[in-house]
């Protein structure tokens, strides 16, 4: 399991950062060579993003990464979300098909 705590980060920014790397070294973009030109390309994609605090938004997190990640939320604000609201959104998780953009 990984856990990424993104901390002042943007994923508007993180994009443009990894076109622009793409353009100084003339390289062709492609999904391939934009993913080796995002932040932390050997991070796994997130298979579970949880949104605390009701909101219902991804507030420009991981947008590249977080194509096929199935998303929670809960009213509960960072602070107070706790090991049972986590074993809640895990159990959640698992009970859901993944057909990462396919039809069922």
């Amino acid at each position: 399991m990984t856990l990424n705590l993104a901390i002042n980060y943007g994923g508007r920014d993180e994009i443009v950062r990894a076109a622009q790397k793409l353009a100084a070294s003339g390289t062709a973009p492609s999904e391939e060579s934009l993913r080796g030109a995002m932040d932390h390309p050997e991070l796994p994609y997130p298979d579970l993003i949880i949104r605390t605090s009701a909101e219902r938004r991804m507030s420009n997190f991981l947008l590249w990464e977080s194509a096929y990640a199935e998303l929670w939320f809960s009213a509960k604000y960072w602070p107070d979300f706790g090991i049972e609201d986590l074993e809640m959104a895990v159990e959640d998780y698992k009970a859901r098909e993944r057909r990462y953009g396919g039809s069922p």
